[in-house]
């Protein structure tokens, strides 16, 4: 009898901690310690206004979600750009900016400093809320 509660304290515990690190994952968060990125670093010049700046991996299936997501709010803001870099193939990049899984989208102002990031899928609505927060 004391396995099965502890089955369930199990299951109850991981599936209050799946809910959690679901809720968690993809949620922009306000950098104050700020990097700066060139564009020579990317390679491709920087959004006049934002550049969110992916970091994807080959076999990562979040990073296409992340993608179609970006490109699809980019599309109608031409002062808003998405870039999309390969971690592996741009390690200096993504060890300076510490990027410890993929996909991780940063978020650049139009100097090329840090002022957000998201880890995992960032969610829609705090996209274009931030796209708000740094109208012109």
């Amino acid at each position: 009898m004391s396995s099965f509660f502890l089955l369930v304290l199990v299951l109850v515990a991981s599936s209050i901690f799946g809910y959690w690190y679901q809720n968690k994952s993809g949620e922009i968060k306000r950098k104050s310690r700020q990097l700066e990125v060139s564009a020579e670093e990317i390679g491709q010049k920087l959004g006049t206004r934002l550049t969110l700046l992916q970091f994807s991996s080959a076999f990562c299936s979040p990073c296409r979600t992340t993608k179609v997501l970006l490109n699809d709010l980019t599309s109608t803001t031409p002062d808003v750009k998405h870039v999309e870099i390969d971690a592996e193939s741009h390690l200096e990049l993504a060890r300076k900016l510490n990027i410890l899984s993929t996909p991780t989208t940063i978020v650049l102002n139009s100097n090329g400093k840090e002022v957000g990031r998201a880890v995992g899928v960032p969610k829609r609505n705090q996209v274009l809320n931030l796209l708000e927060i740094f109208e012109i």
